[in-house]
């Protein structure tokens, strides 16, 4: 028997001579892919290494998770489909393992897009440590479990299973379980969106309707918030996006309004003096910015003045020993001017028509 007697043999529904060029294409197809990977992730991770830009460090990493393996198995399948004559049952399984292989790929290639996206978003909003970072790690776990049920679902679509029944099944199951837990879900929606949108962190100082403390925890279903007296508050998170936050941590300057009176024997020359023994008091202390100080009214005890001033820091200890501190200075200022303070708690006559100035 010849050569060509021999290549033009029947060997499984397919001559030896298509059996080698399928055999050839295929050992040249795997060649080529190795090649082009170690080439695009070699010279890729250089190029990657001087720039700033995230985006080809992600790209780098997908082409790494590119399993050989996965390629291998697809090339078999496409020179399988495309050059030889298969019977039903290695058609059906070549389908079967490329549909698999695909299905881990999709997987691996999923979880570095949610990892990196998921790292970079934490980064950027300080959440690598602590519950912040436990929290973000539940959100992975969630985004990675919706992942592999799409892929799934697309894969037993394309093995030729009847998938409409099964999603049918699935969201019915679905309704039932929400129902079922539905205030857990809310507050673990509600930890991802305090996650997410940050109203608050550890450690901020925080006030809630009528309660207020520090924020010592966030949880899947509670924060958890230290008050000044000394007890542990424990809120529901679903609570916490109904009420109305004030997130005293994110203040960066604080609005100081004080007010005194003086009596009505005071002399206008005296009055007169009065904001500017004020303002000096107030521009003498650290990190303030004076605002302005006015006679405000007439009251039946006492004539009021009203200061502004800003605070340029949040501290609130910082805050009243500078309050402290001008209080200490106007007063010595009017024992100077032998300017009286108006005594509101004690007995004075009510007058009818407060005189004008």
């Amino acid at each position: 028997m010849d050569v060509n007697e021999y290549l033009n043999v029947m060997w499984l529904g397919n001559t030896v001579r298509d059996w080698l060029i399928a055999v050839a294409v295929l050992a040249a197809s795997i060649s080529i892919l190795v090649a082009i990977k170690a080439f695009v992730v070699g010279r890729f991770y250089k190029f990657a290494a001087r720039t700033s830009n995230e985006v080809d460090d992600l790209v780098v990493d997908l082409m790494r998770r590119t399993r050989m393996t996965v390629l291998f198995i697809l090339a078999v399948a496409a020179v399988g489909f495309l050059l030889l004559a298969l019977v039903p049952t290695v058609r059906t399984a070549l389908k079967f393992a490329a549909v698999i292989a695909l299905f881990f790929q999709g997987m691996s290639w999923g979880n570095g897009i949610i990892s990196f996206w998921m790292q970079r978003y934490a980064a950027r909003r300080g959440m690598t440590t602590g519950p912040s970072a436990a929290t973000v790690g539940a959100l992975v776990v969630l985004v990675r479990i919706l992942l592999f049920m799409v892929l799934f679902l697309f894969a037993l679509d394309n093995l030729g299973f009847e998938i409409t029944p099964l999603i049918t099944g699935l969201g019915i199951g679905g309704i039932a379980v929400a129902l079922a837990v539905q205030n857990i879900l809310g507050d673990l929606f509600a930890a991802l969106s305090i996650v997410l949108d940050k109203p608050f962190a550890v450690g901020d100082f925080i006030v809630i309707d009528t309660h207020s403390g520090t924020v010592e925890h966030i949880g899947l279903k509670s924060t958890r918030l230290r008050s000044l007296s000394g007890e542990q508050i424990i809120i529901g998170n679903a609570d916490l996006l109904k009420a109305r936050i004030n997130n005293f941590q994110r203040m960066v300057e604080r609005r100081a309004v004080f007010r005194l009176g003086v009596v009505y024997e005071t002399t206008s020359e005296q009055l007169a003096r009065i904001p500017s023994i004020v303002r000096l008091a107030v521009v003498r202390q650290n990190l303030t910015r004076f605002d302005r100080c006015h006679f405000r009214q007439y009251t039946n005890v006492d004539l009021e003045f009203e200061t502004v001033y800003w605070m340029l820091t949040s501290d609130y200890n910082i805050y009243m020993d500078t309050q402290q501190a001008i209080n200490l200075e106007i007063f010595r200022r009017f024992g100077e001017e032998k300017i009286e303070f108006a005594r509101t708690l004690g007995f004075r006559p009510t007058l009818a028509t407060p005189p004008t100035a």
